[in-house]
This record gives structure tokens, C-alpha cells and sequence, in this order.
């Protein structure tokens, strides 16, 4: 294969991960780093440097729009990416020392986890107004809707213990770890579900850009290799943005689940230097 067309094939699949990923709200970057692995033979380490490259992108993008629709919360957003970005400090630096076998095992391990927690059915508190606590009101964390439904932040203190994993598995792993975000903010800090995934998004970025400069120090950020994974990335998230109403998402997101188990358990059994 030769350059050209290996590096249409990478945006090719780069294309089909944002897309799969922008229609099912967890991102392009866990679907394409184990595609490249898997499908091209690509060392783990430079797959994740451009997948990570790449959320930064697509997280940039889609993060102004909600910004500009009062969806996002700001406050919220950024102080939880203190969390994030001090473990995905940590994990970018495990990633330069750990070997190509374990990070393609946790790798595995965290994409099962992914499908098991989006499996999950979260409380719908939309139209519930729970209380105030102390630790929320002192933060300043408290919003509303752009409709004018006030809601009060739950469990500050565990969802910013959850937040500092994620931000772990970011870096470690080079993907947004938006499912370990979503559950810290959905299901323990009880915050409405649009507010938890449009903030997700932006602070998803945020990580990603606090790890990808130690995956450049270390020399595994290449050009030749993100740019058309970035490119391909954007391009289908943007496209997903497009399709999101009109695309059946369940079926989507069941053929989705059942891809990433098998693709976890591949990268689990390639951990164990076990080839099917």
C-alpha cells in the first residue's frame, strides 16, 4: 500500500469512528486508536498520540456550539478539569514507561467498561429539584437551563474523585474517556443529562490537551499519522452532528456495543500476546 492511498484509508476509518462516535456521544478517539492497532499495525503508543490529537479537534468544534446555546456549564466544567487534567498528566507519563502489552490490555478492560456503564439506565432528574449542598453552593456550581429550570449539583467530592480516573484513562489510554465523565456528573453529581454531556464535551478537549504534549515529548505524536486521523475524525463528527436526529440511534448504539466488546476483548487477548 502506498502512502496515499494508506493514508485515505486511515481517514477513511477516521471518518467512520468520528461518526459512529459523534452519533452516540462518546467520541472518535476509543473507536480509532484499537482501529489503527487491530487493523493497521500501528504501535499503540503513536495510535494514541493521534486520537488523542484528534479529540482535541472534535471537541473544540462541537464544545463552542453548546457554549454558545447556554448548554454548557462553564464553572462546573472547568473546575472538574482540575481533575482531569492532573490525571491526565499522570497517565500520559505511565504511557511512556508502561509496555505495548499492558496498555493494550487496560485498553481492552476500559473499553468493556465503557459498554458497561453506557448500558447503564441513569435517574432522569430533568424535572426534579433536589437540594442544596454546601460544598456545590460555596463553588458556585448551581445553574439553570436556558429555559429556567434551576438544578443544585449532588456528591462534589466523588464525581471529582471519578473525574481524576478519567483523566487517567485519557491520558494513559489517548481517548476522551467520555463515559467515566458522563457517569461522574450524570449519576453521582445528579446533574440533567444535556448539561452533562455537552460540558463532557468540552472538558474532554481540555484533557486531551493537557496529556498530548508529554505523547509529543516522548515522540509519539506524528504528523504524518494525525493528520489524517484528525482530518477523518472531524469530518464524521461533523457529518454525526448532522445525522444525529434522523439516524436511529439505538440501533446504532447496540451495533456500537457490541463492536467495542469485541474490539476490547481483541486488545485484551493481544495484551496476552494471544492471536485468534
Amino acid at each position: 500500500m502506498n502512502d496515499i492511498s494508506f493514508d485515505f484509508a486511515i481517514a477513511l476509518a477516521a471518518f467512520v469512528a468520528g461518526l459512529i462516535g459523534s452519533l452516540i456521544g462518546l467520541g472518535g478517539g476509543i473507536i480509532i486508536t484499537p482501529i489503527l492497532v487491530l487493523g493497521f499495525g500501528i504501535d499503540i503508543r503513536y495510535a494514541m498520540g493521534a486520537a488523542l490529537a484528534s479529540v482535541i479537534a472534535t471537541s473544540s468544534g462541537a464544545a463552542a456550539a453548546y457554549l454558545r446555546d447556554g448548554i454548557s456549564n462553564m464553572r462546573i466544567g472547568l473546575f472538574l478539569c482540575l481533575a482531569t487534567t492532573l490525571g491526565a498528566v499522570g497517565g500520559a507519563m505511565l504511557a511512556g514507561v508502561l509496555n505495548t502489552a499492558i496498555l493494550s490490555l487496560v485498553f481492552g478492560l476500559a473499553l468493556l467498561a465503557t459498554a458497561a456503564i453506557s448500558l447503564r439506565k441513569s435517574p432522569d432528574t430533568s424535572e426534579i429539584t433536589l437540594p442544596e449542598t454546601p460544598i456545590a453552593k460555596s463553588l458556585r456550581l448551581d445553574d439553570e437551563y436556558p429555559a429556567g429550570h434551576i438544578y443544585h449539583v449532588q456528591g462534589v467530592v466523588p464525581g471529582f474523585s471519578v473525574m481524576v480516573i478519567a483523566g487517567v484513562l485519557s491520558g494513559l489510554l489517548g481517548i476522551g474517556s467520555g463515559a467515566f465523565k458522563v457517569l461522574a456528573m450524570d449519576q453521582i453529581m445528579r446533574i440533567p443529562f444535556k448539561v452533562t454531556t455537552t460540558t463532557s464535551n468540552f472538558m474532554i478537549g481540555v484533557t486531551a490537551a493537557a496529556s498530548v504534549g508529554i505523547y509529543l515529548k516522548n515522540g509519539y505524536l506524528d504528523p504524518v499519522l494525525v493528520y489524517p486521523v484528525a482530518l477523518g475524525v472531524l469530518g464524521g463528527s461533523f457529518l454525526g452532528a448532522r445525522l444525529i436526529n434522523v439516524v436511529p440511534t439505538g440501533v446504532l448504539k447496540l451495533i456500537f456495543m457490541v463492536a467495542i466488546v469485541f474490539i476490547g476483548v481483541q486488545m485484551i487477548l493481544r495484551g496476552f500476546h494471544i492471536n485468534l
